[in-house]
Parts: C-alpha cells; sequence; structure tokens
C-alpha cells in the first residue's frame, strides 16, 4: 500500500484586522498626507516602497503576529502593490510613522516600540499626538545596536537619514522639510491646488496686461 503524501496547509494572511483605519478626521488626513507626501517624494526612485494602515506580519506560520504601521517606508524593495507585507519575504522596514491619540500613545511608546526595535528591527521610529497627549507631541527614535536612542530636535524638527528629509509641525500639521531646498513638502493634492491657484492669478494678470495695453492703443 503506498503511503499517501500529504501537502503542507497553506496559511492565508487576512488583509484585515477589523479594525477602523484612524480614529478620527484628523488622525485619518495626517496618515493620508504623509503617505503621499512621500510616495511623491520618492515617485522617481523606483525602489523606495511607501505604505500604511498594511497588515505587517512578522511571524512566519502565525496569523496573530501582525501590525498595522499608519505610515512606513522600506528601502530596496520595489513599488509593486502588496495586500499584506510578509516581513520574512521582504527586506526590512526602515521607517515608520505612528500618528498617535491620547487613548493609543502609551501603547505606541512602549509596545509598539519595544515590538519595532527587538522584533521587526526598525530603523526609525516617530510618533505624533497631534491632539497634545505628550510633550512635545512628536517623538523620534533611531536604532543602535538593536536599541533605541531618542532622537534631539535640530531647530524643531526632528532629522530622519533614512528618508533625508526633517519632520516637524507647520502650518497646524505635520510635515515633511526638505533641506537640501529649503522647502516644506506638500501633499502632492494640496500642491496641485497651489499650483493651479497660481496658473488662474497668472492668467488674471495676463488678461488684464492685455487690456491696458489695448487701452493704451486705442489712445
Amino acid at each position: 500500500m503506498r503511503e499517501r503524501i500529504q501537502g503542507v496547509p497553506t496559511v492565508v494572511y487576512p488583509e484585515s484586522d477589523g479594525k477602523p483605519m484612524a480614529e478620527t478626521d484628523l488622525h485619518r488626513d495626517l496618515m493620508m498626507d504623509m503617505i503621499l507626501t512621500l510616495k511623491h517624494h520618492f515617485r522617481d526612485s523606483p525602489e523606495v516602497y511607501v505604505s500604511g494602515n498594511l497588515l505587517v506580519y512578522y511571524e512566519e506560520g502565525n496569523i496573530q503576529k501582525s501590525v498595522a504601521p499608519d505610515v512606513f517606508v522600506v528601502r530596496g524593495i520595489s513599488k509593486k502593490l502588496r495586500r499584506t507585507y510578509l516581513l520574512w519575504e521582504e527586506a526590512p522596514i526602515d521607517f515608520v510613522l505612528e500618528i498617535a491619540s491620547p487613548s493609543t500613545y502609551k501603547h505606541d511608546l512602549t509596545h509598539k516600540k519595544a515590538l519595532y526595535a527587538s522584533t521587526i528591527g526598525v530603523q526609525e521610529y516617530y510618533i505624533y499626538v497631534p491632539y497634545g497627549a505628550i510633550v512635545p507631541r512628536l517623538q523620534g527614535y533611531r536604532l543602535v545596536n538593536g536599541v533605541y536612542d531618542h532622537l534631539a530636535f535640530v531647530e524643531d524638527r526632528l532629522r530622519s537619514s533614512v528618508l533625508g528629509l526633517d519632520i516637524g509641525e507647520h502650518d497646524g500639521g505635520l510635515r515633511l522639510y526638505d533641506v537640501s531646498t529649503g522647502v516644506w513638502l506638500q501633499p502632492p493634492l494640496e500642491g496641485l491646488a497651489t499650483a493651479e491657484a497660481r496658473a488662474e492669478t497668472a492668467e488674471t494678470e495676463l488678461v488684464k496686461a492685455l487690456a491696458e495695453l489695448e487701452r493704451l492703443r486705442g489712445r
């Protein structure tokens, strides 16, 4: 009698944990602004992957071992769309930002901080609490020999060596600052609206100038 060979069961890693995307409108908007800004900034870098609110599984075969960073960046992998992020099949995560609330910031500063440092090995970890449960509202850490070092502010900003950008509060929200150009980066939709407004202003000024020229010619 032949021995029956059974295949190894395939583990299905869920794409949702049933939790809401964000607690408030402000949390959701900040998270989306940061993701869109980073995607736009690294749009010409083929091996910089930007994502957020995506389930990251960090123990193969165990669907209970997952976390969903609000914003994260990985260098050295393609920008392809992913349904989940399986850490053992991908590159280590380089940057994480959590938009915390008064009810979650303690968890982010303890459990998540330890998880990102010792288990996942996130190189830089940032926590922002827009409603001011901690002072300062923005905290940053860099992994050194497996332990997070607290980052110091430089001109009211935290410097990210992973991103090559600064992070700080500007115009009432969290923004990224390009030190090389001295410019605060805007979410692309906001930047598009600004560009359109400038174009409309320029067009209006051109119409006025042409009208004035016609008036002078008619004298």
